[in-house]
């Protein structure tokens, strides 16, 4: 049997950069934050064009408000963003509260107050948590500073629950005060729980800014300048680590933070790493405002109005008025027309993380596959409020 002598040769066949590769990333992925669908245009790994869509997650929620009254639909408000279900319910109220001229009590406002900054603090904690763990292997895996995370949101959760008897949507918040008073021992559990989150911001920061990997996946990666920011309508700690100094808590204050002194972070990079630099200063400037209320609590009642004992109790006349809340991802705001009765004629919702998206395609082109998930982590999206 006569034997092939003929030397094997063996043809590499490479990449030219003449043909593009179009690749789906989610919206069953899990970096995608949710139901995100993010349709990428490859050349090789870089990315060079990219699609956003949305819609899966619509559940009607502004036709909702149509059907259900004033006194029913707060809870309805907080599953929009159900990562931060305070703040998404204080905006609806004070739009109802403001066509009123509803006078809400000084320790209600308090209280609205101290919630949402808690409620800032247990948003952080998960965006931190799952961000790290989006960007995997390079930070030990990320599970460790995912699983700090949420020991540390786990306790804000367990101040909700002391307060309203639920962790993740609470229905707090009514038209002309807040449902629940602080119940007994809750102030000391609460300056417990903050002393030790403040002490463990130091433990994230020594994990993070310390590991090299870290910071080559955030540092210079998914820029947005300044002029970018303001042009696509950005808000929160994307606009502030864009170098825009504003705040609606300081900027159009409402409800009581007139009466409080915090700092608002601004950093100008405009990256991944300025992004994360802002919502950490966030976490200790909301554990000092919270610090401040439970020093200054007022006594006084809770509500303006009556308990409620049926749902067409409370009526708003006729009118119409913007409402608008500086929440963790940035602002929320409610558009309510009200037509005299107990429930309203229209209501409009505005998610910060459905303005925030439109920035992707601008700043998702020219990184790798692997800095889209670093770069959308960093917006902290969240699709309740996105698809509504």
């Amino acid at each position: 049997m006569a034997t092939d002598l003929t030397p094997r040769v063996t043809t590499e066949l490479d990449y030219a950069g003449a043909e593009r590769l179009t690749m789906n990333m989610g919206p069953q992925h899990p970096s995608a934050h949710g139901v995100f669908r993010a349709i990428l245009t490859l050349e090789g790994e870089t990315v060079v064009g990219v699609d956003a869509v949305i819609g899966y997650l619509h559940r009607c929620h502004e036709k909702l408000a149509e059907t259900l009254a004033y006194v029913q639909y707060p809870s309805i408000a907080s599953k929009t963003d159900y990562v931060a279900a305070m703040t998404s319910e204080l905006a609806y109220v004070m739009a109802a509260e403001r066509i009123a001229k509803i006078e809400v009590p000084k320790r209600a406002e308090h209280l609205r107050v101290l919630v949402a900054e808690l409620q800032r603090v247990a948003s952080h904690c998960l965006w931190l948590g799952t961000w790290c763990m989006d960007m995997g292997g390079a930070l030990g895996g990320g599970a460790t500073i995912f699983l700090y995370c949420i020991r540390e949101r786990e306790l804000v959760l367990d101040l909700f629950e002391k307060l309203t008897g639920a962790r993740l949507l609470y229905g707090f918040h009514q038209v002309g005060g807040v449902r629940y008073d602080m119940p007994e021992g809750f102030a000391a559990d609460c300056r417990q729980t903050i002393d030790l989150i403040e002490a463990r911001l130091l433990e994230y920061e020594a994990m993070l800014e310390d590991n090299t990997f870290f910071l080559m996946r955030t540092k210079g990666v998914g820029v947005i300048s300044r002029q970018l920011a303001e042009e696509v309508g950005i808000s929160g700690p994307l606009l502030r680590a864009s170098g825009v100094d504003f705040d609606l808590r300081r900027d159009a204050p409402y409800s009581s933070y007139q009466d409080f002194q915090f700092k608002v972070p601004v950093e100008t990079d405009g990256d991944c790493l300025a992004r994360y630099r802002v919502r950490m200063v966030e976490f200790r400037e909301s554990i000092r405002i919270v610090r401040q209320i439970l020093d200054g609590l007022p006594e006084g009642p809770i509500s303006s109005r009556p308990g409620v004992k049926a749902v067409a109790q409370v009526r708003v006349p006729k009118g119409e008025t913007y409402t608008r809340v500086e929440g963790p991802r940035g602002e929320v705001g409610c558009y309510l027309i009200a037509d005299g009765g107990p429930k309203p004629y229209r209501m409009k919702w505005r998610g910060a993380s459905f303005s925030n998206l439109a920035v992707l395609p601008f700043i998702i082109p020219g990184h790798s596959v692997a800095d889209v998930v670093a770069i959308m982590g960093s917006v902290d999206p969240v699709f309740g409020e996105v698809d509504r």
